[in-house]
């Protein structure tokens, strides 16, 4: 992880921690005059930003009427995207209200569509990747109709232009292709840079047929898993997936890129995505 995203994660987490904090203390009365509608505001947007503990909580003002009207369904969204991160007392609740349809609650939703909207110009990595990476997704990309501009943000985002990356999850390689993924493109060797670009590029041009051309939703199942925007009906609420996807919609300069139909057909929940962003 480059230090410069280190730091925006970083960031974003205090700043989710002191949102939080301060939610807690209007909902509890902590010091401050009792304002459950406030704490419900600042808890969504420090749910936002992806804090475990806040979308706990919002579930469970959700899932026992406090300073809400009960609504199960909400309920059920944050505990799930609490549970996702790893609280064990969401997973419990999560059975209590049963699971999650999907439906992203109002509070969720604006992000996703300033994420969308965050083009901006691109990076130069001309002047800032290796040559040879250069060199070989400018040879390369136009084969699969991927714009070279966006498999560098891949990289960049992925493992920092190293060929030898390995993640913890083991992704492998430079653009962090799972085994799963490399068998899927037979990608035989992970580490070599011509084969494991060849891979993530092939892998690119299937998710854009998928969610045709929507450069967030494609980044966002690039590291979070098509499967998980379709949950979610867009950009998941993880701290990390709404990082990645910006630097991605940054890096790449455009919200659109072009999509070859003939790949795959659309997501089946691509439509109601669309909805539900339609709404936000």
């Amino acid at each position: 992880m480059g230090g410069a995203q280190a730091q925006t994660k970083s960031g974003d987490a205090a700043l989710a921690a002191s949102l939080r904090e301060q939610a807690i203390a209007y909902e509890h009365a902590e010091g401050v005059a009792r304002d459950t509608q406030r704490a419900v505001a600042l808890y969504c947007k420090s749910a936002r930003l992806g804090d475990m503990v806040a979308q706990y909580n919002l579930g469970w003002m959700y899932a026992n009427a406090r300073g809400v009207a009960r609504d199960d369904e909400a309920a059920a969204f944050f505990f799930q995207a609490a549970a996702k991160q790893g609280l064990d007392v969401a997973v419990r609740m999560l059975k209590v209200v049963g699971g999650s349809t999907g439906k992203v609650p109002e509070c969720m939703r604006a992000p996703a569509r300033a994420a969308a909207k965050a083009a901006q110009p691109g990076v130069d990595y001309q002047a800032v990747a290796p040559r040879k990476i250069v060199d070989l997704v400018s040879k390369m990309a136009p084969q699969f109709q991927v714009e070279p501009q966006l498999a560098l943000a891949i990289i960049a985002a992925e493992s920092n232009f190293n060929p030898q990356a390995l993640s913890p999850k083991n992704a492998q390689g430079l653009m962090q292709l799972i085994p799963e993924t490399s068998e899927r493109f037979q990608v035989k060797n992970p580490y070599d840079p011509a084969q494991n670009i060849r891979g993530g590029l092939s892998y690119l041009r299937w998710l854009l047929a998928y969610f045709e051309g929507d450069v967030a939703l494609v980044a966002a199942a690039y590291n979070a898993g098509e499967g998980t925007v379709e949950r979610y009906r867009g950009v998941p609420p993880y701290m990390e997936t709404r990082a990645y996807v910006q630097r991605i919609v940054k890096a790449f300069g455009m919200a659109m890129h072009p999509f070859d139909s003939s790949v795959t057909q659309p997501s089946p929940s691509l439509e109601r995505i669309r909805v539900t962003l339609r709404t936000k």
